[in-house]
């Protein structure tokens, strides 16, 4: 959990940038279960006689290597997640490498809620999730999170802690929308 305060509002304090995070060290055992799978896949091509017959033994060994890739590349993208909001948008980064990454500008958000109970069993597990009737999450853990409100109907969550904080700043910034921002020049 951080925040860091980059010129707060005269009128409440609220940092103009807020910055959170959520972390589930218990996706770094189904990363070691997937890297033991690509191992398992590798030690099988290396260690066969190949007796048993070429296209049996390419099967497990494709099999349990890809099998590990998925799951530790998979598992790797939800250890954590790092949310930032600034008086423009809020920003939401996976995992090591930030992908997948969701971007969610200030004016496209009607509102936001503070969710104290959210569990990956009600979105069908961790990771980046979408269910018709509740909208769509990023899910790292279980725990608080925020949830946004937004103008096409739809609600996007995500955990994070210190969720009330986030909350607080982005209902700030929606009080106080950023003055439009200078067109780039174009390099015509």
């Amino acid at each position: 959990m951080r925040q860091h305060a980059r010129t707060p509002h005269a009128d409440d304090g609220t940092p103009a940038v807020w910055t959170g995070r959520a972390t589930n060290r218990f996706q770094w055992l189904a990363a070691l279960a997937g890297a033991a799978c690509m191992a398992l896949g590798i030690t099988i091509a290396v260690a066969s006689a190949w007796t048993s017959g070429v296209l049996a033994l390419l099967m497990a060994v494709i099999g349990c290597v890809a099998a590990g890739l998925l799951v530790l590349f998979g598992t790797l993208a939800f250890v954590h997640v790092a949310v930032k909001v600034d008086d423009r948008a809020m920003e939401v980064r996976c995992g090591h490498i930030g992908v997948p990454r969701r971007r969610i500008l200030l004016s496209h958000i009607v509102g936001a809620d503070f969710a104290p109970s959210v569990t990956p069993r009600h979105w069908g597990g961790w990771g980046y999730r979408w269910r018709p009737e509740k909208g769509t999450a990023v899910i790292v853990r279980r725990g608080e999170g925020l949830v946004l409100r937004l103008g096409d109907g739809r609600t996007f969550t995500v955990t994070v802690d210190d969720a009330e904080s986030a909350v607080r700043v982005i209902r700030d910034h929606l009080r106080h929308p950023a003055p439009p921002a200078p067109p780039t020049p174009t390099g015509v």
